[in-house]
């Protein structure tokens, strides 16, 4: 089956009630909402000396990571999140899912707060984080929802494979498939869960690049046939621009002059991507975009900063 091939899914089995009071799988897609959010951390040194101080009074230095982050996220928008490394992209991830805390603001999920390991998000992974011992298909049935009928569970993991293009590799263990089938396995994984929220860390980061463009036109298909409200984060402008409704950059806001910017990072630009999806990855208007990203992100893509003279030595056509 083609990956770019996806036939809509059929009615989802019903869903085991999650600790955060609604539904462990649910049908529909959540709106997610940051509201003044920042994290801040302990360096490493102010721990060692308290610890060595035996001490709760001894002083603990605080590292501002995130700080001030609003925005909201619409029911079945795919939302872009980009920034250098360490800006906090992945620790705002993980405060969606109830996997971190924030030290201020709060996030809500179709209204309500976000609880620990909150049952209404389903993570995309890196790394597949496949269990070697088991089947393809085993390993989607880890990600349904506690108390799914046998049943209603074997269809539901037949599905995801269709989806996902790995019905003949169903039997399969994760030594004997490529890299790029463990990452459809990851991701019908997360999509048993029936989320109303999927939280993709960099889910393509360690693929090649045409696998990765694969990827991307899968995801793209089964957001069609799912769409659920996704936050993906990528170090990638083009899948950005290929994927999401909205993008924001996650950096430090400029200072006035003569003084230091504020420590901690937020969002300094929010983009709209034009045109419906699939985009043709040509496309002049989204070439500006990711110029525009691209100096958001500190490259320098015509060598100003050098003072070089901007040319090509691409012959016209025909070549």
């Amino acid at each position: 089956m083609s990956t770019s091939s996806v036939s809509r899914p059929t009615a989802r089995p019903p869903a085991a009630a999650g600790r955060s009071g609604a539904p462990a799988g649910t049908d529909a897609a959540f709106a997610v909402e940051f509201a003044g959010l920042g994290r801040t951390f302990a360096t490493g040194q102010s721990r060692r000396r308290a610890r060595a101080a035996r001490s709760d009074s001894a002083p603990i230095v605080a590292r501002p990571v995130l700080r001030d982050v609003s925005i909201t996220v619409q029911p079945g928008e795919v939302l872009a999140i980009l920034g250098t490394s360490g800006c906090g992209k992945s620790t705002l991830l993980r405060i969606a899912g109830g996997l971190d805390t924030p030290s201020a603001g709060a996030v809500q999920i179709d209204g309500s707060p976000v609880t620990d390991f909150d049952t209404r998000c389903a993570v995309g992974f890196q790394e597949p984080r496949l269990l070697p011992w088991r089947t393809v298909a085993d390993n989607v049935a880890l990600g349904l929802p506690r108390g799914t009928n046998r049943d209603a569970g074997r269809a539901r993991v037949a599905e995801l494979l269709e989806l996902v293009g790995l019905t003949a590799f169903a039997s399969h263990r994760p030594s004997a498939i490529s890299g790029g089938m463990a990452q459809r396995t990851s991701l019908a994984r997360a999509l048993a869960r029936n989320p109303g929220v999927l939280l993709l860390d960099e889910p393509f980061g360690a693929l090649d690049a045409l696998t990765r463009l694969k990827m991307q036109d899968l995801l793209l298909d089964v957001h069609a046939a799912a769409p659920t409200t996704v936050l993906l984060v990528t170090h990638d402008v083009d899948e950005a621009l290929q994927l999401a409704d909205r993008i924001i950059l996650l950096g430090q806001e400029p200072a006035a002059r003569g003084d230091s910017p504020a420590p901690g990072a937020t969002i300094v630009q929010e983009i709209r991507v034009p045109g419906a999806r699939p985009r043709d990855r040509g496309s002049a208007e989204l070439a500006e975009l990711r110029g525009r990203l691209l100096a958001g992100l500190g490259i320098d893509r015509h060598g100003d900063a050098r003072g070089d003279a901007v040319g090509t030595s691409i012959p016209h056509f025909p070549y």
